[in-house]
């Protein structure tokens, strides 16, 4: 369980890091560096995050695998942040100007949406699968 934790964690942050790190205009008006674009990006994309663990570890909790209960709590915890994650990253790419590696987080924000849509499912399954249970 842990390995698979560990694995999962590992994969996402190879997602969320080339969103962070990169964006290099040739003219040169933007350049390396955390701008306020990306940090509202970013801040998506980690309440997104917090969804899919919060939602992955209710659903291993509703199947036995992890504590005991039904994992209700969690998975409802899991939908709020998840839906608050598309919710921010929405907002962003609403208001943000101009195309991708320009500094304003766009890409970050696509990011943050599959993130929220993901911690969705899974608390989405989660409740279904407690709902089965009794």
């Amino acid at each position: 369980m842990k390995m698979k934790l560990i694995s999962f964690v590992i994969l996402c942050a190879c997602l969320l890091v080339p969103t962070i790190a990169f964006a290099d205009v040739p003219s040169g008006n933007v350049g390396y560096g955390l701008t306020p674009g990306r940090l509202r990006a970013i801040v998506a994309a980690v309440v997104g995050l917090i969804s899919v663990v919060i939602g992955g570890l209710s659903m291993a909790r509703s199947a036995g695998r992890f504590g005991t209960g039904s994992g209700r709590a969690g998975a409802i915890v899991a939908m709020v942040l998840g839906l608050i994650g598309i919710a921010l990253a929405v907002l962003h790419l609403a208001g943000s100007t101009g195309g991708f590696g320009t500094g304003n987080g766009r890409a970050g924000a696509i990011v943050a949406m599959v993130l929220g849509l993901a911690g969705l499912v899974l608390a989405g399954l989660t409740l279904a699968r407690s709902r089965r249970a009794g």
